[in-house]
């Protein structure tokens, strides 16, 4: 009896110390490593809050009861106008987009770039903002296009390269990215702009993605204007070839 007794005690002994270890952050990893190559699985679930300002243009005819769909276009705007200033959004792509075109047929969102940020640091909050329109408005899920200018067209490249799935045509205007990354928009029309005369982001930007899309099987094109300069936009957002090319493509 008094050796059972003396295991029993023994048990809840080296449980208590278990359980102590454990509290105290000991345990899981206690033992010392050998030295040499080890495979190691790390996960670990991370929450962030994500947020921008932005624009948002309803097209004339938008009604909220009905239950038409309109599509969507995302627009990026370039490093000039970060900031914490919304009208910004409006000066460059915004505004041509809307010149002399009362009946625009799409809605517009355009967010706001925080003064200390790039858009390749945002696309967490791009892809949520397009949650947040999209289930808010009437929005054809099947027809939403991307495009930005400068900083906007990297950004644009950057976010169709995350989530080509989710765009039906992108416009990069006076971009860059990373070419090798190219195959993964095989399945997504592109339509890249650039000025031959840009001496801020050289056309050869542009072209090295455009090659890199079609040389897996994509639809790439490029539009290259032989007398601009980094301001290939202007030319781009008042040609209505731009909005008839979107309304072509529905994933």
């Amino acid at each position: 009896m008094g050796r059972r007794r003396m295991n029993v005690v023994t048990f809840f002994q080296v449980m208590a110390t278990l359980l102590a270890i454990t509290a105290c952050g000991g345990g899981g990893d206690a033992a010392p490593r050998q030295t040499g190559e080890h495979a190691l699985t790390f996960e670990r679930t991370v929450t962030r809050t994500v947020g921008l300002r932005y624009h948002l243009y309803l097209p004339e005819g938008y009604d909220a009861a009905s239950d038409q769909a309109w599509p969507l276009i995302l627009f990026l705007h370039g490093a000039g106008e970060r900031g914490d200033d919304l009208e910004m959004v409006k000066i460059h792509g915004f505004r041509k987009m809307l010149q002399g075109q009362p009946d625009f047929p799409f809605i517009l969102v355009s967010p706001l770039c925080p003064a200390d940020s790039w858009w390749t640091e945002r696309l967490d909050d791009l892809s949520a903002l397009l949650d947040e329109v999209t289930a808010n408005n009437n929005v054809d899920a099947r027809r939403i296009y991307l495009t930005g200018l400068s900083m906007g067209g990297q950004g644009a490249w950057y976010l169709a390269l995350r989530d080509p799935h989710r765009f039906a045509a992108v416009a990069p205007i006076c971009g860059w990215s990373i070419p090798c990354l190219g195959c993964k928009l095989k399945r997504l029309p592109v339509w890249a702009f650039h000025g031959a005369r840009d001496q801020i982001v050289p056309p050869a930007q542009s072209r090295l993605m455009v090659a890199a899309v079609n040389e897996c099987g994509g639809e790439a094109r490029m539009t290259l204007y032989p007398e601009a300069g980094h301001d290939a936009w202007t030319a781009t957002y008042t040609d209505p070839q731009l909005y008839d090319w979107f309304l072509t493509h529905a994933r």
